[in-house]
């Protein structure tokens, strides 16, 4: 592809106001408004790597893409919200971000849909996998009549100073969550979310927004219940953020087990856990586990549906949090077990 046509793929899916675009400093991170023509040299300029574009996703009260930004290093976080659309049929495209965390973006077709859909929608998974407070771009469910109300800009990815760094780049589930080697080749196959699709979503869940023709930003409300069974245990999570050190065929099971529960495919698991695998240290000078294990045990928990959580393991209990739910009911199961029997 020459240039000509990467700006244009480019602008097709990164597309927002047409007049004004953020950048930042990439020396000191301080950001600012342009109020200038997003022309074509603009996003040359970013892919070159010579000034980073931000793009403010708001037109009116429409918008063609929606980002969950995760500002950090943790991947777990990202699995759930992944894993939980993935369940509701909503494509999320992850990429990392210029710094430490990650940009999770769904694109919508032309014209772009109302922006309160996607934003009620992605809350909503927020909310079923505890990440309440994780920012959504756009900000707003449209703008207000003010014209100096522009909403936030999001960091555009492929800023090409940091692409070499493996940052700002979209990452491919079927390579453990390495860069796509072609993200060009992604960009252009990247599936888009009908609004047909966040309207099911929407009705079925009782989801709201409140406040809809009063006020810019409002808050969406969800009427759905949450699903306990939806979201990680604390072991699962800080085997996730920290690697383990001993045990790790079982608790690369456990966690696949966890995975798969929460809606992630089999190939995303697989690249979650291989990026799992790099922080582990074994003991012992053993050596780390092997991709060819991580599959096979990961195949194994895709078999069926477990039940159980694996609480009286080693690899588990070492990680076990005394104010979990999962262990307060598992301790008095065996409490009740242990009783003596009428007779």
């Amino acid at each position: 592809r020459d240039g000509v046509t990467k700006v244009r793929l480019f602008r097709e899916r990164f597309s927002g106001q047409p007049d004004i675009y953020g950048t930042y400093d990439p020396q000191t991170g301080r950001s600012w408004q342009v109020k200038a023509p997003v022309t074509d040299e603009v996003v040359l300029d970013h892919l070159q790597g010579k000034r980073p574009y931000g793009v403010y996703l708001l037109l009116g009260d429409l918008t063609r893409a929606a980002v969950v930004d995760f500002d950090v290093a943790e991947f777990g976080p990202v699995l759930e919200c992944v894993g939980r659309a993935q369940h509701y049929e909503v494509a999320m495209h992850i990429e990392r971000s210029k710094s430490k965390g990650f940009h999770v973006w769904s694109f919508f077709p032309e014209p772009g849909v109302p922006a309160w859909k996607p934003r009620c929608v992605l809350r909503h998974i927020l909310d079923e996998t505890e990440s309440p407070k994780v920012e959504i771009f756009p900000k707003q469910d449209r703008l207000s009549e003010d014209t100096t109300n522009c909403g936030n800009f999001i960091n555009a990815p492929l800023f090409g100073a940091l692409v070499h760094q493996g940052k700002t780049v979209f990452l491919d589930p079927k390579r453990g969550l390495a860069p796509f080697p072609n993200q060009w080749e992604f960009l252009e196959r990247a599936e888009a979310v009908p609004e047909t699709r966040l309207d099911e979503i929407i009705q079925v869940n009782g989801l709201d927004r409140s406040d809809t023709d009063h006020g810019v930003g409002s808050p969406c409300n969800s009427l759905g219940v949450f699903e306990a069974g939806s979201v990680f245990p604390p072991c699962v999570h800080t085997m996730l953020r920290n690697g383990v050190t001993e045990n790790q065929r079982v608790a690369c099971f456990r966690i696949a087990v966890h995975l798969r529960r929460v809606g992630l495919p089999y190939e995303l698991a697989v690249a979650a856990l291989t990026e799992w695998a790099r922080k582990n240290r074994p003991s012992q000078g053993k050596q780390i586990i092997s991709q060819t294990e991580i599959k096979a045990q990961a195949a194994s928990a895709f078999l069926k549906e477990y039940r159980g959580n694996g609480c009286e393991e080693p690899a588990v209990a070492a990680y076990c949090d005394p104010e979990c739910p999962i262990r307060a009911r598992h301790s008095l199961e065996t409490a009740r077990a242990e009783l003596p029997q009428d007779r």
